[in-house]
């Protein structure tokens, strides 16, 4: 597989980080409880292992899709239908040629960028104006999701 699964562990950890800076108070934190109408007692009130546990999950299955997104290697590899010991011998010869091509955290990083503002944001966007959100608040949100996604891009292609 031209993927770690170490890195696509750390990736989706990464997510509770990054979200741990994001949604502080002095950073977008009182931007969002402001526009979510959230409250210090109302954020209490929430069962923090669910949260947390689903968090991790729909990080873990978020982390797991972005190989697919940030390492070109993956399309050759879904070619031959995922299983390298079926593939004619013109695959081994392509992967020993590119087995390392753009396998690096910048190109990583580039392609998080990438999905997180033509996947995520349009797909938060669209979300945002049907629930009447504000744009305040979509930024915020999408913001996080796009910095997130770079971070996992560059986590996720270039740990080999």
């Amino acid at each position: 597989m031209p993927f770690n699964f170490i890195a696509v562990l750390v990736a989706a950890l990464a997510t509770l980080l990054v979200g741990f800076v994001w949604y502080n108070p002095k950073v977008f934190g009182t931007i969002w409880m402001n526009e979510t109408g959230m409250t210090d007692e109302k954020a209490k009130q929430g069962n923090m292992l669910k949260i947390f546990g689903f968090t991790i999950l729909f990080s873990l299955m978020i982390s797991m899709a972005v190989p697919g997104l940030v390492i070109h290697q993956m399309g050759a590899l879904g070619m031959v239908g995922g299983d390298e010991a079926h593939a004619l011998p013109s695959y081994a010869a392509f992967m020993n040629d590119y087995k390392d091509a753009f396998r690096t955290y910048k190109h990583g990083a580039l392609h998080g960028f990438m999905s997180g503002l033509f996947i995520a944001f349009p797909i938060m966007g669209v979300n945002a104006m049907f629930d009447q959100k504000s744009w305040k608040l979509l930024f915020v949100n999408a913001g996080y999701w796009i910095v997130t996604l770079t971070i996992m891009g560059a986590i996720i292609c270039g740990w080999k």
